[in-house]
């Protein structure tokens, strides 16, 4: 483990805005208080959870539940602390230094096992229970113990101006590259600007990829999780994979010679602007967390969520769904087994069941709890009556490969490397930074 923390320690400079830490083990009693009634028995003597997140556009969300509980148990103080471009580097070093925060945040799935010696196993706790099957396999190691839990579900989407595309004639949306060219071709002759881009972000490409991801996947006939582990181990190339090789590169290739100018020079902001304010009709790379920022800039916006096109298969252009983002409670904590019984009140209490999709407002990670006022949300629940998700394929590697992906594109549409090198470096760093293991 500690080899393990070393060498990533070697890699920090390919890890900053990496949402990665430690998980792992411990023997924390399960809490069988009622959610509703936590503080009938309990200690009274004080007790404070240090959490440390990267998520400030939570922060009064957070901030409203931390209240809320000090309703329930008076005794218990929670001090959040919320940094976002530096976080990472932060709390690797306060894990090395041994101040290891109560709670702290890290992406899902393959980040699930990175340190998983320093969470507490939740696997028999409530709040695991509540999760839906979904997500409990997104905060799950590969040994089978929960060793986190969900900041909230999510939806991983292409997003379109209902308005611009009907100005444009354009009827149904794209579903195949092919639509996706003749859209552009009415989009531009109307003076619409096909698509507002955020590429100096690294973390828009990995939302973009999987998609094509899961296309190649099923392709040759295998999951993705065992396609992308087929690339970790070195035993495939993208030139096996049209879709990655060819259909990945010319999407990339259309959002940036149709999309608004200097798309390094745009980041998560300055694109929803573009997009909010009619400049551009598609938004690439983005999910549900984007429609309150869209609708503080335009209220009366008409926007709807669409699959990427990714092949000529219409059937392979789905919405994808999960949970990317993880919370951990550090085992060694002092107060592990009262930041345990905190949480297990947020995911089981009838608060905490309605704190995501009321205050929150995002989609629930939880059983049985409804979705919020929000327009994204409804039109998933109605995709998926009829059509399946697409798999949440960027959580079968770890971010410090996505972070250096990302990199590696944006270098590829700066014009400094070619195609073939990308892709080349692309399957170098699979291997070098993919896995925990």
């Amino acid at each position: 483990m500690m080899k393990r923390w070393l060498a990533l320690t070697v890699s920090l400079v390919l890890m900053v805005g990496l949402l990665a830490a430690c998980g792992g083990n411990g023997n924390n009693k399960t809490n069988t208080d009622s959610p509703n009634n936590a503080g009938e028995g309990a200690s009274s003597e004080p007790v404070e959870i240090n959490m440390f997140t990267a998520s400030p556009e939570y922060t009064e969300a957070f901030n409203a539940y931390i209240e809320e509980y000090k309703k329930v148990k008076p005794n218990v103080t929670i001090n959040l602390e919320i940094m976002q471009a530096d976080y990472n580097t932060v709390l690797k070093s306060r894990i090395a230094a041994g101040s290891t925060p109560d709670v702290f945040q890290t992406t899902a799935g393959g980040d699930i096992d990175t340190f998983a010696d320093y969470s507490a196993d939740l696997t028999n706790e409530p709040l695991a229970a509540a999760m839906t099957d979904a997500v409990r396999k997104n905060m799950t190691s590969l040994d089978g113990k929960v060793l986190g839990f969900p900041i909230k579900g999510n939806l991983f989407t292409l997003i379109y101006n209902k308005t611009l595309l009907n100005d444009a004639g354009i009827t149904e949306v794209p579903k195949t590259i092919a639509e996706l060219e003749d859209a552009i071709i009415k989009l531009e002759a109307k003076g619409i600007t096909p698509f507002a881009n955020a590429y100096k972000e690294w973390w828009v490409w990995k939302h973009v990829f999987q998609h094509f991801v899961n296309a190649a996947a099923e392709d040759a006939g295998i999951t993705s999780q065992e396609l992308v582990n087929k690339f970790i181990a070195g035993e495939t190339t993208f030139n096996e994979y049209p879709v990655l090789y060819d259909s990945f590169f010319k999407f990339v290739d259309l959002t940036v010679e149709h999309g608004t100018d200097k798309p390094l020079e745009r980041d998560s902001n300055a694109q929803i602007s573009d997009f909010a304010t009619g400049e551009a009709a598609f938004l690439t790379g983005k999910g549900a967390w984007d429609e309150e920022a869209i609708k503080k800039i335009s209220p009366d916006a008409e926007f709807g969520i669409m699959g990427y096109p990714v092949s000529e298969k219409a059937e392979q252009s789905l919405i994808i769904t999960g949970s990317d983002q993880a919370l951990r409670i550090y085992k060694d904590s002092e107060v592990a087994d009262e930041t345990i019984e905190f949480f297990n009140w947020l995911y089981t209490s009838d608060y905490g069941v309605s704190w995501f999709s009321e205050v929150a407002k995002v989609i629930p990670p939880i059983k049985d709890a409804p979705l919020p006022e929000l327009d994204m949300p409804k039109q998933m629940d109605e995709i998926l009556q009829t059509n399946k998700s697409g798999d949440l394929a960027i959580n079968y590697s770890l971010d410090t490969f996505h972070q250096k992906f990302g990199e590696l594109m944006q270098a590829y549409i700066g014009k400094s490397s070619t195609k073939d090198q990308t892709v080349d470096e692309i399957q170098k760093a699979w291997i070098q930074f993919g896995s925990a293991q």
